[in-house]
């Protein structure tokens, strides 16, 4: 199976997948921290919206959210989930928007799909060309000098006569600017199990490396990778929150 094939062939699994995570909380976290250093503007943009549950929780607290995704399956559930929305089929690495945006997310370590540094600037560089001044550009991010390739997670979930186990892990090789997200899932009925095993290619990269490409061209404010509480990175966690506040224009 390609790199990407079972992303694109499972895309009616994906929220099946994805079963486990609150992203109402992290949509509230967001929100919340978009009030403190944001424009309280409320044009809002989800990069790698996947099937459009962020964008979902944003429209519903009075924001004019949009979505971009590269997986066109992906982006017609979120066109059924939110019609009122708007979604284009984009690469994030070099996207383009047709109104100025206060607030533009990434969520799920999806910031990581940049292919390379080089794309994960460019990608820096779309989000601050498509802010208002004083906007907020959110996502989180491991650390590769953190990570542990042993660890991993795992959940099960039921749908109608299926079960899914679903396992997800970080690798990296330990220099580069190339890790992987490593995925299985698992597929049991009544009289079979089918298991799919892909491997989603990512970049790379130290807090200290991201910093120094946000910086020239955004306040940066770190945070614990906590969704429940607003507190500062430790600088000790390997995972952790970016809010990236477009800099004002020198006079």
């Amino acid at each position: 199976m390609s790199v990407n094939a079972l992303y694109t062939d499972l895309s009616g699994y994906y929220d099946l997948m994805c079963v486990d995570i609150d992203y109402q909380a992290q949509s509230n976290a967001i929100r919340r921290l978009h009030q403190i250093f944001g424009n309280e503007g409320k044009r809002h943009l989800d990069v790698a919206c996947g099937t459009g549950p962020h964008v979902r929780h944003f429209l519903d607290a009075g924001f004019t959210s949009s979505g971009l995704d590269i997986n066109q399956p992906m982006l017609d559930i979120a066109a059924q989930r939110c019609p009122e929305a708007s979604f284009s089929l984009q690469d994030m690495s070099r996207f383009e928007v047709n109104e100025p945006l206060d607030l533009i997310t990434c969520f799920l370590y999806s910031i990581h799909y940049n292919d390379g540094l080089d794309k994960l600037g460019d990608c820096i560089a779309s989000a601050h060309r498509a802010l208002n001044e004083g906007g907020v550009f959110c996502f989180n991010a491991v650390d590769k000098q953190r990570i542990d390739n042993e660890l991993f997670v795992k959940h099960t979930a039921q749908q109608a006569e299926e079960t899914f186990s679903f396992r997800s892990g970080w690798h990296y090789s330990g220099q580069g600017e190339r890790q992987s997200l490593r995925l299985s899932i698992e597929k049991t009925t009544a009289e079979t199990t089918q298991v799919w095993h892909d491997e989603h290619p990512m970049v790379a990269v130290s807090f200290s490396e991201l910093i120094a490409l946000l910086e020239p061209t955004f306040e940066v404010h770190v945070f614990e990778h906590d969704y429940q509480t607003i507190t500062p990175w430790d600088n000790v966690s390997g995972n952790a929150i970016f809010v990236c506040v477009k800099r004002e224009r020198l006079a």
